[in-house]
C-alpha cells in the first residue's frame, strides 16, 4: 500500500510539471518567435513479480498435474511510477505575420539573431525590434542586437528609410551600416532555452552562417496551437485527478489496516 501511495504521487508530480509547461505555452501563444515545449515522461524501472513457494505441502507451481519444475511463475510487472526525464522544444516554423514595420524581422528557416544580455551573448528568433533613444537596434527587453563583430547595430538619427537583406545586411538610406549576426548551430537541440525567448548554445556548439532568410516587415508567430494545448490541458487534468483519487484510496486502505485489521 505504501508503494501505491508513492506510485500515484510520482504521477501527480509529473503531471504538475506537464501542466506548468502547457500553461507556459498558452501564455506565450502571441509571443513572436516563441517555440512550444513538450514534457518527456519516463517510467521508473518496473518490478517483476513472481509467485513464491508458501512452504505448503502442495506445490504452488503445479496446476492440474502440470509442474513448472519448481520455478516460480511470472505474475507480471509492477509499475513504480513516472518521472520527468526532460523538456524538449519544438523548433518547427511558425506562421508569418505581415506588419509593415521596417524594424520587424522574421526568420524563414534555420537561424537566430544575436543579442547582448547581462549574461553575455544570447540568441533569439524574436525579430520584434525597436530603435532606442541612443539609436541602437534593440529587442522589446532593451537588449542590443549585434552585428557580425559583436557590436550593436546603430541607426543614424537622420535615417528616413531602412532595408534589410535576406542574410541580415542592414541599410540606412540605401547605405550599408552593418550586418546582423544571423547564425545557426549544429541542430535545433544544440541550443537550450534560457527564458525571455532567448537561447544559448550547449555542448560547446559554435555559431555558423544561417541557412535561413530574414524577411523584413514581418514577424514569425509562435508555433503554439491553442486548441491542441487546451485539449492537452484537459487530458492532463484528468490524469492528475485519477492519480489524486488513487492516493485517496490508498490512504483509506492504510487507515482501515491500522484502525480495524490491526485490532484483530
Amino acid at each position: 500500500m505504501w508503494r501505491g501511495l508513492y506510485t500515484a504521487a510520482t504521477g501527480m508530480v509529473a503531471e504538475t510539471v506537464r501542466t506548468d509547461s502547457i500553461a507556459n505555452n498558452l501564455a506565450n501563444a502571441n509571443t513572436s518567435g516563441y517555440k512550444r515545449d513538450d514534457v518527456i515522461d519516463e517510467e521508473f524501472h518496473p518490478m517483476l513479480l513472481r509467485r513464491i513457494d508458501d512452504h505448503s505441502k502442495q506445490d504452488v507451481t503445479s496446476f492440474k498435474g502440470f509442474s513448472l519444475g519448481g520455478q516460480a511463475p511470472v505474475v507480471g510487472k509492477l509499475g513504480l511510477g513516472a518521472y520527468t526525464a526532460g523538456i524538449a522544444t519544438d523548433h518547427s516554423q511558425g506562421d508569418m505575420q505581415t506588419t509593415g514595420n521596417p524594424l520587424d524581422l522574421a526568420i524563414s528557416g534555420e537561424g537566430y539573431f544575436a543579442v547582448q544580455t547581462p549574461q553575455g551573448v544570447r540568441y533569439t528568433r524574436d525579430g520584434n525590434f525597436y530603435r532606442s533613444a541612443n539609436g541602437q537596434l534593440v529587442t522589446v527587453n532593451g537588449q542590443a542586437v549585434l552585428d557580425t563583430a559583436n557590436q550593436p547595430i546603430t541607426i543614424p538619427e537622420e535615417t528616413t528609410s531602412i532595408s534589410v537583406g535576406a542574410k541580415g545586411e542592414f541599410y540606412a538610406d540605401n547605405e550599408e551600416i552593418g550586418q546582423l549576426q544571423f547564425v545557426q548551430f549544429g541542430g535545433p537541440q544544440a541550443v537550450l532555452k534560457q527564458g525571455n525567448n532567448l537561447y544559448f548554445p550547449q555542448n560547446n556548439a559554435q555559431p555558423q552562417p544561417a541557412s535561413g532568410e530574414v524577411q523584413q516587415g514581418m514577424l514569425e508567430r509562435s508555433n503554439v496551437n491553442t486548441v491542441s494545448e487546451m485539449v492537452n490541458l484537459i487530458a492532463n487534468y484528468r490524469v492528475y485527478e485519477a492519480n489524486s483519487k488513487a492516493v485517496t484510496t490508498q490512504d483509506a486502505m492504510l487507515d482501515k489496516s491500522v484502525n480495524e485489521v490491526g485490532r484483530l
